[in-house]
């Protein structure tokens, strides 16, 4: 019996005595880790590795200019999650998840090699009844979508294109944009959540001079945070709900016990006693985080330090917001600054709702670090409603079965594979009411563009199902301050309108827009909209 076998035997035994059960989801095997038993902060947070490009090629429309070109391969790997937890098999770009982090500048492009490395047999339990998985496609295929990305069609992670294990697809990003924090991560059609949960995600930042001459903390005062929740088996390896209905194993929602930053469970963090920019994405399944800063490690109340929200999906916000928590839905990105000049010597606590997940560690030694965030950050300019050319109203619904369990969602009704509906002109401005109808909120997103948040509006249901027309019963309520800037993903909640202004600028074909929760959008809650020419 190999080494690895008996340590693995040994932990299981370990692990059975002290109690460590899954307390909210099943596993395949029945029973499956609770990390709360176990040390926390005993691992350093990882940080991702910067992307190298691979060597330069000629532009693919100006064979005079040379652009980087970088190769990424996608393969199965170990890594810890945890000191006292063995190796979790994981699939991710480069070999890690997080992938590598890519640094790119406004206005200079880059071209992607995604190479395929993956094993044929999938990880996780493809349900082959949902569109798009269906039993004559191959278990396991990829397709690279940069969420945030203003990019040509086919370079835009379509669910349709995917590759296979053994074959790879080259993606154009222009980086025509303003500094953003963008994500990339796997879109294949009717297994993304599968693909998610196994690690297919990485960030993807765009800088300029705007964001430069703010001169905010950068280097190693700037720092990703990478979120996500899973359930690991007693022996540290992904387990994934299923239905329990044979040959159906889709569920509706995935939420782990597990928090992991950057690949890591109840990881700490040495700081200086100084400003820090933290870049946060939420790229869970279905988790919504409510987020905080607090002096206190007891799982008791939310934190309550100060901490200031400096941008959002689509870059800088126009001046900060000082917050004390912070609601992020799956999709969405945040980008804050902390001062911890005011907490030398001490431990700060990162918290989702009143658990900590991280231990932040400040030294007492001083610093000449003399950043003052400036009142203004850059200008957005606001859209106005009068100049949309289209207002469009489109349903977010779901069917459930005779147990009241939901089956299907849609958009607008309508299922993935029929005709396109949503035929925007480009350069023109379209407004979005999404008529929430169900019982779940919605987190949003359009590839392609960015939008602005209009307003949230509560509506009388009833009078909506039996007429169809939109009956307010409450006023419109404002986007909150901390999402005033441009998004790509928007939290449309339940029962209530939400409305955004979208310009639709960069390319014209074929795109999509879907609900950001990768279970719901797995099975149907998808569709496609093409940009046309005037």
């Amino acid at each position: 019996m190999s080494s690895s076998s008996t340590s693995r035997r040994v932990f299981l035994r370990q692990a059975t005595a002290a109690g460590i059960l899954q307390n909210n989801q099943p596993s395949p095997t029945g029973l499956a880790l609770s990390p709360y038993v176990l040390a926390k902060f005993v691992d350093r947070l990882p940080i991702p590795a910067i992307a190298t490009a691979r060597k330069t090629v000629p532009h693919p429309h100006n064979a005079r200019v040379r652009i980087p070109y970088y190769s990424i391969a996608m393969r199965e790997f170990q890594a810890k999650v945890h000191r006292d937890v063995p190796p979790t098999t994981f699939w991710g770009y480069g070999g890690s998840s997080p992938g590598p982090t890519f640094e790119a500048k406004s206005g200079e492009p880059l071209m992607v090699e995604w190479r395929n490395e993956l094993p044929n047999k999938h990880l996780l339990p493809v349900d082959k009844t949902l569109h798009g998985a269906e039993a004559d496609k191959p278990e396991v295929r990829t397709v690279v979508h940069l969420h945030g990305g203003k990019v040509p069609p086919e370079s835009d992670g379509n669910p349709e294109r995917w590759i296979v294990p053994g074959q790879s697809a080259i993606s154009f990003y222009p980086n025509q944009q303003e500094a953003a924090q963008l994500f990339y991560h796997d879109h294949a059609m009717g297994i993304t959540r599968l693909n998610a949960v196994a690690g297919l995600f990485g960030m993807f930042f765009i800088r300029n001079q705007v964001e430069e001459a703010l001169n905010l903390p950068r280097g190693d005062y700037e720092i990703p945070f990478v979120l996500c929740d899973r359930v690991f088996t007693l022996d540290g390896q992904l387990s994934y709900p299923t239905s329990g209905v044979p040959g159906k194993p889709w569920t509706s929602e995935f939420y782990g016990n597990a928090i992991l930053l950057n690949g890591k469970l109840f990881p700490f963090l040495e700081v200086e006693p100084r400003a820090y920019r933290f870049r946060i994405v939420n790229t869970s399944n279905a988790g919504f985080y409510t987020l905080s800063f607090s002096k206190d490690d007891k799982n008791l109340v939310p934190g309550n330090e100060p901490f200031q929200m400096i941008g959002s999906d689509q870059g800088l916000l126009q001046q900060p917001v000082s917050l004390k928590s912070l609601a992020i839905t799956p999709g969405e990105r945040a980008d804050v600054i902390v001062d911890f000049s005011r907490y030398p010597g001490e431990h700060i606590y990162l918290k989702h709702a009143a658990a900590p997940i991280m231990e932040i560690r400040v030294s007492s030694n001083k610093t000449n670090d003399a950043f003052k965030l400036p009142a203004t950050l850059r200008s957005i300019e606001r859209l106005k409603e009068s100049n949309a050319a289209v207002n469009r109203e489109l349903t977010l619904v779901d069917y459930k079965d005779d147990k009241g369990k939901a089956k299907l969602m849609l958009l607008n009704g309508a299922h993935y594979s029929m005709p396109v509906t949503e035929k925007p002109v480009l350069g023109t401005t379209e407004i979005w009411t999404l008529i929430n109808l169900t019982d779940d909120t919605h987190p949003i997103h359009l590839h392609l563009v960015r939008f602005q948040i209009l307003d949230r509006r509560r509506f009388d249901f009833a009078a909506y199902q039996k007429t169809g027309k939109l009956v307010f019963s409450g006023p419109a309520i404002s986007p909150e301050p901390q999402e005033m800037g441009w998004k790509d993903t928007v939290r449309a909640d339940v029962l209530m309108v939400t409305r955004i202004i979208v310009r639709f600028e960069g390319y014209t074909g074929r795109y999509v827009w879907h609900c950001h929760v990768l279970e719901h959008e797995d099975n149907e809650m998808m569709r496609p909209f093409e940009v046309v020419k005037s």
